[in-house]
């Protein structure tokens, strides 16, 4: 048995819908919409998202980091229908102003509704503090996308990139590869939109590139038992543009992929939370489900 269908065997038995719609459509020629229709479960009337979509989050309430998951999600399956309810909820809610301070939607440190429900101790609401642009930069990407050129929402998105730019080199380099990952994705979504206007694209593919250098674990040993940050935090496929200087990390990480997998199918999940025991254990299982998703799709794109 190989290990996709290994991996299959454990998605059919254990996924969700939702990760069993983007398994379907990535590796078995599922359709946009069934995926499309199963994210849709998770949008509240605001058109935001919540209701555990990023599993370790179970507050049912729309937040900026349960939107955000939705937003890759529809990357991942390249949904470009800026006509469909779910793209002009998600617009709606980033207009709405809701966890929105004027400069950055509440990720890092969270929502204090995240406190009336199940949550890793990394998503429990503590202070008002705010100076992550995470998952902010992405937000500000989908934006530029998917609004309207020349709207009130996406001249906004404007002036909030070249803030998230202009931050992002005075704090550089950053400590969190979640954030350099979120500064990654504005970075592709400002080049797909040919937004030549907002920032110096060349510089900021520079930086980019001595940021990831820099966040990539290269300690290996470490990958198996700890939580760290791989080429595919970045990375996606050969056709990216950091990828020329990280390739040989990357086919370590596809072998890495290939050897360490379960006789489950699965791969194991190197974190965890203690409060909720019983939360978390059905968590854990749909974040396995999650990674197979990732781990199988990496090494796809890579043509193993």
């Amino acid at each position: 048995m190989t290990e996709y269908d290994r991996a299959r065997d454990f998605i059919y038995r254990n996924a969700r819908p939702i990760d069993l719609a983007r398994w379907k459509y990535l590796f078995e020629d599922g359709s946009r919409e069934e995926v499309v229709a199963c994210l849709s479960a998770y949008q509240n009337k605001d058109g935001g998202f919540g209701h555990a979509l990023e599993p370790d989050c179970w507050n049912e309430r729309s937040t900026p980091l349960q939107t955000w998951t939705a937003t890759r999600i529809i990357k991942e399956i390249d949904f470009e229908d800026t006509t469909n309810p779910l793209i002009l909820g998600i617009l709606d809610y980033l207009e709405s102003g809701d966890e929105f301070d004027g400069h950055r939607w509440h990720g890092l440190n969270t929502v204090k509704s995240n406190n009336d429900y199940p949550h890793a101790p990394w998503w429990a609401y503590l202070h008002e503090t705010e100076t992550s642009f995470n998952p902010t930069a992405s937000l500000i990407g989908f934006i530029l996308k998917y609004a309207p050129k020349g709207s009130p929402l996406h001249q906004k998105a404007c002036g909030l990139a070249r803030e998230a730019y202009a931050d992002f080199k005075k704090r550089f380099p950053l400590d969190s590869m979640h954030e350099i990952a979120c500064f990654v994705e504005l970075y592709g979504y400002i080049k797909e939109c040919q937004e030549q206007n907002l920032v110096d694209l060349d510089e900021f593919f520079g930086l980019l590139k001595q940021q990831i250098s820099m966040a990539i674990t290269y300690q290996t040993d470490t990958w198996l038992t700890e939580y760290v940050c791989k080429p595919s935090m970045f990375i996606a496929a050969s056709k990216s543009d950091f990828y020329a200087d990280n390739q040989n990390i990357c086919g370590f990480e596809c072998d890495f992929i290939r050897k360490t997998q379960n006789s489950d199918g699965t791969w194991s999940v190197n974190w965890s939370w203690s409060e909720y025991p019983q939360q978390w254990a059905i968590s854990k299982n749909w974040w396995k489900s999650d990674i197979i998703i990732k781990n199988m799709a990496f090494i796809k794109a890579f043509g193993l």
